[in-house]
């Protein structure tokens, strides 16, 4: 890293900082910092689900699986494509609902404990992920910056992401997500595109015979139950996901709010594209490295030091704003559901909601900082799948089979699904994925709650 290296990164820190800060301005009430009021074009719902699920997975992590498996790297992204656009069968129910969180939509269908299950239980798998986002930042400060200790670059990812955040909530997710969309997609787009005209271009990877066809260009590569498995997990993370279908309920109609998604299941897939072919082109030219740094490397070797700085930051300003975007979806389950602050004055729901974002933030630096980093790190592509196993199979029931489910049994699937995901690491085989006996076993106790309600019903006829 060279001056220059950090005058272009220095460039785009201070655009994303100064958006958020203007973003900030545009909040009066509490209402535009968790749905913008329901004031947000199409291009403000993209931006928020766009720059909270294209993060460090999407880039550094889709270049480091493609380093060793090629296009089952995919699964990260064409998995979160999938995601949106089942989501899109989900926007007219949850925009017509009126709620402004995940869980309040089961309180509405089954009552007060399952919305508190439900934000036990997710809100722990979304503080997961953005503890590996801050430990993947922390990674990324310190490949390029190795001078900077760790403790350092905690700090500054948590001042990105409350500048990200915490001053603009929605807006500000939206807003930064559409410059930090335009950047990562344009500064990745151009690193795929140097990476196969370095190498001659695609023949030249399908024909070289360090890259066997039936790993590297295959999509269940690993197996089909694992790759499978990681395309479930995030198609039922983006649905059972606050910051997802926070930004979904925050358009001004139902018209803007499914184009936002929309735009997102096109542009969301694409990303990985680029990012498999350079993991690919570091396998060929640099087979020893630690995959995990094929695609920092590959910037900083193969582009011009102001180029490279401006792309290594947005692959960080990548990485904060998904981990905001959590913090914020998860900031308003609590609020809603724990501290139940919905009928305070705006002014002290607005400060609650700030208080609990920046606190959660904090938490997770500490995390980030701990023994247990590399553990968190392990687990946390599977907190997806977590969110997904507690609440997709009651959102379907409470959405689409309304008033045929009773309380205990929507509790019993919340409570069982990720206990049995959980459960099955330990008795299934490495090659199972264990979210399917968790959603399997979720629908199972929805199904058994069913056949009761109707046959109930059916009593009370004769």
């Amino acid at each position: 890293m060279t001056p220059i290296h950090y005058l272009g990164a220095a460039v785009v820190i201070l655009l994303i900082t100064g958006v958020g800060i203007y973003a900030g301005r545009q909040v009066k009430s509490a209402k535009d910092f968790t749905t913008s009021g329901r004031k947000a074009g199409a291009g403000i719902v993209a931006g928020s689900i766009i720059g909270t699920l294209v993060g460090g997975a999407s880039t550094i992590g889709t270049a480091q699986l493609a380093f060793s498996y090629g296009f089952s790297a995919w699964w990260f992204t064409l998995g979160g494509g999938l995601g949106c656009l089942a989501l899109l069968f989900f926007v007219k129910p949850l925009y017509n609902s009126g709620i402004s969180t995940l869980p309040q939509v089961f309180e509405k269908e089954y009552g007060v404990s399952c919305n508190t299950a439900a934000t036990l239980l997710t809100s722990m798998g979304s503080f997961l992920s953005i503890v590996s986002q801050m430990l993947s930042g922390i990674a990324l400060i310190s490949s390029i910056a190795g001078f900077i200790p760790p403790v350092v670059s905690t700090a500054i990812i948590v001042f990105l992401m409350l500048a990200y955040v915490i001053f603009g909530g929605i807006w500000g997710a939206g807003l930064v997500g559409i410059v930090k969309t335009v950047l990562l997609y344009t500064t990745t787009g151009i690193c795929g595109v140097l990476a196969i005209t370095l190498q001659g271009g695609i023949s030249a990877f399908v024909h070289n015979v360090s890259l066997p066809a039936a790993k590297y260009f295959n999509l269940i590569a690993r197996g089909p139950v694992v790759d499978l498995g990681a395309g479930l997990s995030l198609v039922l993370g983006v649905l059972t996901t606050q910051a997802y279908i926070q930004a979904a309920i925050s358009a001004r109609s139902l018209r803007e709010s499914r184009k936002g998604v929309l735009i997102s299941v096109i542009l969301v897939p694409i990303i990985g594209i680029a990012g498999i072919f350079v993991g690919m082109y570091m396998k060929l030219n640099h087979p020893d490295i630690i995959p995990a740094t094929a695609m920092p490397l590959f910037i900083l070797e193969q582009t011009p030091p102001f180029l490279a700085g401006i792309i290594l930051a947005t692959l960080l300003v990548a990485l904060v704003g998904t981990g905001s975007g959590l913090a914020l979806g998860l900031g308003s389950m609590i609020c809603n559901s724990i501290f139940r602050t919905k009928k305070a004055n705006d002014k002290k729901y607005l400060l609650t909601m700030r208080l609990v974002i920046f606190a959660v933030f904090i938490l997770a630096a500490a995390f980030s900082t701990g023994n247990l980093g590399s553990m968190i790190l392990g687990w946390s592509f599977m907190s997806m799948g977590l969110r997904g196993a507690v609440a997709f199979g009651p959102l379907c029931a409470a959405l689409f089979l309304p008033g045929r489910i009773g309380e205990k049994f929507a509790l019993a699937a919340m409570i069982a699904g990720p206990a049995l995901v959980l459960l099955g690491k330990f008795i299934l085989p490495p090659s199972v994925d264990s979210l399917f006996l968790g959603i399997a076993g979720s629908f199972v106790i929805l199904g058994i709650g069913l056949v009761k309600r109707r046959a109930r019903g059916l009593r009370s006829q004769q």
